[in-house]
């Protein structure tokens, strides 16, 4: 795959978010079965492996760290912090105290020693970003971590934690439905020379053409409590079929024409699709060789974008707890 720049490092322009391999959609794949995912991955050329504290409550960053082994040295690791598992319970919580204390047993977790790219979850509105972002500068200098990272913040927050110490990564999420950075924070990332890197970059499912309908979701899948998978579905459903013709002009799939006009849209972006199957593993990183023409992709924009996508990306609950900005209107 052809190489973008995260951290001062080549990685593929396609990397693997590794949430769902423990965490988020229903029941998770079995250990085995997971870490074969991650390594095929590998075998395929991915260097960017993307995990969190919150994914499993720990689980995840555990099988991260096995399924990648002696090959440890070869690949960018990405890792998160703020958000934890306390009792069984999601918890924000960025105080320094508790960011320096996951962060080793993160380290722990992962089986290794520094952690590459180490991301602020979500920006704690308890705690100045100043105070996150100075004690991850601290683990920089202890030499815990090689480089700092942000979770759904704002370009505002963005510029107040760079003025702390150099901001290597902003994570959001980013798709044809879902165009938040491209208020400000995507440009402002450009400016700044930071990465941007996209999760949910197959919304959540729904851009590969085939998600499931509301009803047959696990009664622990997280989708549920999302507006457009719930009372909106059936309004966005109805721009699948165009979706699929637009692929099949392009000669590729839903997923792999999705993934292709993110890749296009500036080069500082790095989308980081997850799965928990290996077919539809190297059908994601297909999405690096597929070129589609402009006008294709024009016609894509025009299809899925703010205005034809129904219903906010997350309930109100959680959208409180994020900072990212909203699309207007």
């Amino acid at each position: 795959m052809e190489p973008r720049m995260i951290a001062g490092r080549e990685v593929g322009a396609i990397g693997l978010g590794c949430m769902n391999l423990s965490h988020a959609y229903g029941v998770p794949p079995g250990r085995q079965e997971a870490i074969a995912v991650i390594r095929r991955a590998l075998e395929l050329g991915v260097t960017h492996f993307d995990t969190a504290a919150l994914y499993g409550f720990g689980r995840n960053e555990s099988l991260v760290g096995e399924a990648l082994g002696a090959d440890r040295g070869r690949v960018f690791l990405a890792s998160k912090c703020g958000i934890t598992g306390v009792d069984g319970r999601r918890v924000i919580d960025a105080r320094p105290e508790t960011i320096k204390r996951t962060c080793v047993e993160s380290l722990a977790r992962l089986r290794t020693e520094v952690i590459d790219l180490y991301y602020l979850h979500r920006w704690d509105k308890q705690v100045p970003i100043e105070d996150s972002v100075g004690a991850l500068a601290d683990l920089v200098r202890a030499g815990y971590i090689r480089a700092i990272g942000l979770s759904e913040v704002s370009a505002a927050t963005l510029r107040r934690a760079h003025a702390v110490h150099p901001i290597a990564a902003v994570q959001s999420e980013y798709s044809l439905w879902s165009r938040n950075p491209e208020v400000a924070v995507l440009e402002t990332c450009g400016r700044l020379n930071v990465a941007f890197v996209a999760f949910s970059p197959l919304g959540r499912g729904f851009l590969a053409a085939d998600p499931p309908a509301p009803a047959a979701l696990a009664e622990n899948d997280l989708r549920r409590q999302m507006p457009r998978f719930t009372e909106y579905f059936d309004r966005n459903a109805a721009l699948l079929p165009p979706l699929r013709a637009l692929a099949a002009e392009a000669g590729c799939t839903p997923a792999q024409l999705s993934l292709a006009w993110l890749l296009r849209r500036v080069p500082h972006v790095i989308p980081i699709p997850g799965t928990t199957s290996i077919a539809h593993l190297e059908e994601n990183l297909g999405a690096a060789r597929v070129q589609p023409s402009d006008s294709l992709l024009g016609r894509l924009d025009r299809l899925i974008n703010d205005d034809t996508v129904s219903g906010p990306r997350y309930n109100t609950k959680t959208q409180a707890e994020i900072d990212t900005e909203e699309m207007s209107g």
